[in-house]
């Protein structure tokens, strides 16, 4: 009879754990490890298959970043809806599941890939979503237990419905780009912003006229892909953010780094009508007839090339 009593009290506990930190976007170690075990909970390892294979967080299943991506010509772009669909019921999530989504931890840019998850699946219609703060890097770091047995998951039925709030198009953004309030925020390094390097999948340097620079790597502890607390990412949103706005869009590049904007206001700072630009500016920049800023004159644009071919 003790021994069913203490298992009973045990089973509880974890349920009360779970329920305790379901609402938290952001759970440190010792969290998840409280909670992992129970059955509502499915820890999402988004790595590389052959880093999942060397040792993973007990019963967590792997998906690994690219699943979630789009085409080599625009990643950000979201795959077809059923596809992501099936992926989801594939990993065992369902509408009550608790997902706990984990990254390598190796950097601010790696947490991208974990809020991008998290994004998707929130735009899929789930809600009780995570994020592993720090990734499986704080988890070895902690010293908690990592094992190779690939868990046997059932499959569920999940039937997505999606979240038009969270997204905005590129001609959504087109509509906004002059509209004093909607706030359009540029995720990536600055010098991004200010059109001194382009990435591969943009045809041009510059940024999305009337944006303002809010780079991704301010929401962290220097030097980790630790994010700083709900008080110190207050502080970060004031002081970036001065004006107002009815609505903010978040892009950069393919919808990496822009996610991690989005989540830090969205989920975090607790900002209403956040939306992500998943296409960003391998879309955008593509459009001859869409307004950008900070583009580099033509010869300046041609110099960036051969410095980039050179180098």
């Amino acid at each position: 009879m003790k021994t069913l009593f203490s298992t009973l009290l045990a089973a509880a506990a974890v349920g009360f754990s779970s329920l305790a930190w379901a609402s938290q976007p952001l759970l440190t170690p010792a969290q998840l490890n409280s909670i992992r075990q129970n059955p509502d909970v499915r820890v999402i390892d988004i790595r590389p298959a052959k880093a999942y294979a060397v040792g993973h967080i007990p019963g967590a299943v792997s998906a690994p970043y690219g699943q979630w991506r789009g085409p080599a010509d625009n990643p950000g772009k979201l795959p077809p809806i059923d596809t992501l669909t099936r992926l989801v019921r594939s990993l065992g999530v369902g509408a009550d599941t608790h997902a706990v989504v984990v990254s390598s931890g190796k950097d601010s840019t790696d947490f991208g890939g974990s809020a991008r998850v998290y994004w998707t699946l929130k735009y899929l219609g789930l809600t009780n979503l995570s994020i592993l703060n720090g990734g499986l890097k704080a988890w070895a770091d902690a010293g908690l237990a990592q094992d190779k047995t690939v868990p046997a998951v059932t499959a569920t039925d999940y039937v997505a419905h999606l979240d038009g709030s969270l997204i905005a198009t590129k001609e959504q953004v087109a509509a906004q780009v002059e509209n004093p309030q909607t706030r359009l925020i540029d995720a990536r390094p600055r010098k991004f912003y200010l059109g001194e390097v382009k990435a591969p999948t943009a045809l041009v340097p510059g940024t999305i006229k009337n944006a303002v620079d809010l780079s991704n790597g301010k929401w962290f502890k220097p030097g980790t892909s630790i994010f700083v607390s709900p008080e110190k990412a207050r502080e970060i949103a004031a002081a970036s953010l001065a004006k107002p706005a009815n609505e903010t869009i978040s892009f950069c590049n393919t919808g990496h780094w822009a996610a991690t904007d989005w989540f830090a206001l969205s989920e975090i700072v607790g900002e209403k009508n956040v939306r992500l630009y998943p296409a960003s500016l391998a879309e955008w920049s593509h459009d001859p007839k869409l307004p950008m800023q900070n583009v580099p004159s033509r010869g300046r644009q041609i110099l960036m090339k051969l410095k980039h071919f050179f180098s």
